[in-house]
């Protein structure tokens, strides 16, 4: 696997648990937004983690890293970019990337984390122009975790065909949109799946549900990505 040397420019806390993490690439990296980079710790070890950015400046590379206690898989990496202040990565790697050639309805559907491979395929889809309707549904468990919150509100003004849907899985009294699991509201927004594109990032558990139901609900599976899906 050929890898790139990145100079670590920045890793900013956007909650407790998870990190922005800005890369300088020694070299331009091509990628297509929804891909992701392997971060390599080792001879035998490179770990996945989703591009946040859209592609253009091809040398910038901005990952989300969700490293909570005991997340010893992400927390490893995170201590090697802050004590070495430098990485190798290879990529984009991935078949869950945005299709522009044949661009349909979306929906991009984010669990946690996955919020960063739905965030470049979204930056990706406004830059087009074309106004096909796009709805984006993040689902955390409280609302402090939906770090970007903010931006999208800001996203969903500037841009008439773009919605921002976020899903709480414990809310607290004052929560006024919706709760629970974050496909069950694109379940109970849409009477048919049939005419959209869904891009899925999140745990294997949810991603396989939603797979399950979607279908039932009149979605192509050929137009269903994930990296999820190449696994289970």
């Amino acid at each position: 696997m050929s890898s790139i040397s990145c100079k670590v420019e920045s890793i900013e806390p956007l909650t407790d648990v998870v990190s922005r993490v800005k890369l300088t690439a020694s070299s331009p990296m091509s990628f297509k937004a929804g891909q992701y980079v392997k971060v390599i710790m080792g001879e035998n070890d490179s770990r996945p983690f989703s591009i946040a950015n859209a592609p253009g400046e091809s040398n910038k590379i901005e990952l989300h890293i969700g490293a909570g206690a005991g997340n010893d898989y992400a927390g490893q990496v995170l201590e090697k970019m802050k004590t070495q202040g430098e990485i190798d990565i290879a990529g984009g790697h991935g078949e869950a990337y945005f299709r522009d050639t044949d661009i349909k309805p979306t929906i991009l559907l984010a669990g946690g984390t996955g919020f960063s491979y739905t965030y470049s395929i979204l930056q990706q889809r406004l830059k087009i122009a074309n106004t096909q309707p796009i709805f984006l549904y993040w689902g955390t468990q409280t609302l402090a975790d939906m770090y970007e919150y903010e931006a999208l509100v800001e996203l969903e003004k500037q841009h008439k065909h773009f919605r921002f849907i976020p899903v709480v899985d414990a809310p607290d009294e004052h929560w006024q949109g919706k709760s629970g699991w974050v496909h069950q509201a694109i379940l109970a927004d849409f009477v048919s799946l049939e005419p959209y594109q869904v891009y899925v990032a999140g745990r294997f558990e949810m991603a396989g549900v939603a797979r399950d139901d979607f279908q039932k609900q009149g979605l192509l599976l050929e137009n269903l990505y994930g990296d999820a899906y190449q696994f289970i």
